[in-house]
């Protein structure tokens, strides 16, 4: 199939080796995305409960990476999450039972929200990265044990 600009479907995944918090980022976008689409699309509720069962799927995982020992994330950050993520299965049950496309409202708007801050925090760096020494010489920066005296050019001072 020919896609517009030589893109695909996949063009916008991003790699295995990206920051994590971009991939999460981008998968609970999409997860929005679908559920967006199933909700402005003529009723169909089979297309609504296949969104909603993919953003339970990808909430399942969330919540097996917080209940880990070795999650680095914050206790109260991850409880917090925990919380978030019983409610998105609360309110995945009742959409599955009556798809009703208003129910998707607050799902889709938790994952942008989760996702908008992911997002955010994945391009920008923990610490800046260190001057070089080659690039940025001891003049550069001068401390007093590297301040050169200025040089004598013959004559008495």
């Amino acid at each position: 199939m020919h896609y517009p600009g030589g893109r695909t479907p996949y063009s916008s995944v991003p790699s295995a080796t990206a920051d994590s918090r971009l991939i999460e980022g981008w998968a609970l976008t999409e997860a929005a995305r679908r559920m967006h689409v199933a909700q402005t699309a003529p009723v169909d509720p089979a297309a609504v409960r296949v969104a909603v069962t993919l953003n339970l799927r990808l909430w399942t995982i969330f919540q097996a990476s917080l209940l880990e020992p070795e999650c680095a994330l914050p206790r109260k950050l991850r409880l917090n999450l925990l919380a978030l993520s019983h409610f998105i299965d609360k309110r995945t049950a009742r959409v599955m039972a009556c798809p009703a496309t208003e129910s998707l409202d607050a799902l889709i708007s938790i994952n942008r929200g989760i996702a908008k801050g992911l997002l955010t925090f994945a391009f920008q760096p923990a610490d800046p990265p260190p001057l070089s020494p080659r690039v940025h010489g001891p003049r550069a920066t001068p401390t007093p044990q590297t301040r050169r005296s200025p040089p004598q050019y013959g004559g008495t001072a």
